[in-house]
């Protein structure tokens, strides 16, 4: 049974195909995996059919009474309000149903016969709901599913406005499961989430009973969670059953075959020019060269399969700094108050640490500290001799207006307009998203911008926070290829093991330092 039809649905924005008359279906119980490189059109698929955004052309009908559940990053949490209180609204329509039945109990007072009837009938109606859908053990579940994300060390009872914008995807993240829709609607889940946490939501997405749509980049994690897969890519939307590695297997194939097929083409296609060519002047052989040039105009041609840009990452390395690149001595990490013990931490030149830890213990506090952007709440961070140091940080303004020309441009006033646009081609980025403004670049795309601006500049310390979220598979494989070529010392928070594990050095798991109960 089909709960979800997309038919011949096209879209486009300013001169630039997205969606060329797709269909697409989702089938009751289906897993899917919504995949494709970044800018591909994921993101703006989502959208419409969730009706934020109306197709150009084509049909998108959801099945009579399916509830869609769809997690956007970009939602604003009440201020006053705490993460209970947040999560107790996946619950609202049962509250509501307790209210009603509450005040049923109250007319019982003043009520006749007959209406005592009436409404004791529609108390035992709401009690069996209630008691069906499990209301009496709400607080229990909040617990369980809250727990699983990791919002129990956060603490239930905090303010959600006071919480960084991972935590309030967690929220978002945890107040959806919890409202069990028809249908869930992810768009990259795992972002926000620590190893332990992904591991959680993985489990919870296999037992999961009905449909989802779940865009990822994390190849583990989508492969153990999806059965079909959507590809996305040249305005086109292909299905195929089964894992991510299936698909993949099978993509290899039809690109072998689709390349195939246009070699034999086009050799026949060279070969009656060749005879056209050779034959139309001569009397005797005008008739024969006439009657290949109408074979040749029914043909119908084969477009040349499209290659996907793929981005070249490169860092340039400035100097050799001193041995030391910093000594920590007893430094307290945090804001208001602290977050860690004191801590005596160094790194020297050379090494490459991956930082990890469950979210909210302050892993881009201590990059932001060492690099002295912030004060540590005490002790003190010595850097090392000539140091320079680039700096990825793990979100940028969702507000820029620049262009990604401008973005880029604005710090490298010396470069020209073609060395500029030459280098965010290097990173896999085309000329419209060069003229795109950054607040409309896809998340991958804005990143791609960002690591740009990072590989123009001359370092010898990468400082990397969270640095694939966003990048497809391609982009992520050849960020993990540039920084093993990069001889220089890395410092990387990561959630990913199966990026950093095959080059760092050294592992610092924050979990081992923070003064919070996790």
């Amino acid at each position: 049974m089909s709960v979800l039809n997309v038919e011949n649905v096209s879209h486009g924005f300013g001169g630039r195909k997205i969606f060329e008359e797709v269909t697409f279906r989702l089938l009751k119980g289906e897993h899917v995996g919504l995949v494709g490189a970044n800018g591909e059109g994921k993101s703006t698929f989502l959208d419409i059919i969730t009706g934020k955004l109306m197709p150009d052309k084509g049909k998108v009908e959801w099945s009579n009474r399916v509830t869609v559940g769809y997690l956007d990053q970009h939602s604003v949490l009440e201020k006053g309000k705490t993460i209970r209180d947040v999560l107790k609204e996946a619950f609202q329509g049962m509250y509501d149903l307790e209210a009603e039945m509450l005040a049923s109990y109250d007319r019982m007072g003043n009520a006749s016969e007959s209406e005592m009837d009436k409404l004791m009938e529609e108390v035992g109606e709401i009690q069996t709901i209630l008691e069906h859908n499990g209301f009496y053990m709400i607080d229990t579940k909040i617990e369980e599913v809250a727990n699983g994300l990791g919002l129990g060390e956060i603490g239930l009872d905090k303010d959600v406005t006071d919480l960084s914008g991972g935590q309030r995807t967690k929220v978002l993240l945890t107040k959806l499961l919890l409202q069990n829709p028809t249908i869930l609607i992810l768009d990259e889940p795992t972002n926000f989430l620590d190893a332990e946490h992904i591991e959680w939501l993985k489990r919870y997405l296999i037992q999961y009973e009905n449909a989802f749509i779940l865009v990822s980049h994390d190849v583990p994690f989508l492969n153990s969670v999806i059965n079909v897969i959507y590809h996305v890519e040249n305005a086109e939307l292909t299905r195929y059953t089964g894992n991510y590695e299936q698909f993949m297997a099978l993509l290899e194939t039809k690109k072998i075959q689709e390349q195939k097929a246009y070699d034999k083409q086009q050799k026949e296609v060279d070969r009656l020019e060749d005879f056209i060519a050779r034959n139309k002047a001569r009397i005797s052989t005008t008739g024969r060269a006439k009657s290949r040039q109408k074979q040749l105009d029914k043909m119908d041609l084969i477009e040349r399969p499209r290659e996907k840009i793929q981005p070249k990452f490169k860092f340039q390395e400035a100097r050799t700094p001193g041995k030391l690149i910093f000594e920590a001595k007893d430094i307290v990490l945090g804001y208001d108050e602290p977050l860690t013990r004191p801590l005596n931490l160094s790194l020297e030149r050379g090494q490459k640490v991956a930082i990890r830890g469950v979210n909210g213990l302050g892993k881009s506090t201590l990059l932001k500290t060492l690099l002295g952007y912030i004060p540590p709440v005490s002790g003190e961070v010595e850097l090392g001799d000539y140091l320079y140091p680039g700096y990825f940080e793990q979100e940028s303004s969702r507000k820029n207006t620049k262009t990604a020309l401008e973005e880029v441009w604005d710090e490298f006033p010396g470069l020209s307009n073609s060395e500029v646009r030459g280098a965010l081609a290097r990173c896999g980025l085309t000329s419209e998203h060069i003229s795109s403004k950054m607040m409309v670049l896809s998340g991958g795309e804005n990143a791609k911008v960002r690591l740009c601006k990072l590989m123009l500049k001359e370092v010898n310390w990468l400082v990397l926070d969270e640095p694939t979220n966003h990048l497809d598979v391609d982009a992520k494989a050849e960020l993990k290829r540039a920084i093993m070529e990069y001889k220089g010392t890395v410092i990387v928070v990561s959630h990913e093991p199966d990026f950093y594990q095959d080059w760092v050095t050294d592992v610092w798991n924050l979990e081992e330092w923070t003064t919070k109960i996790i």
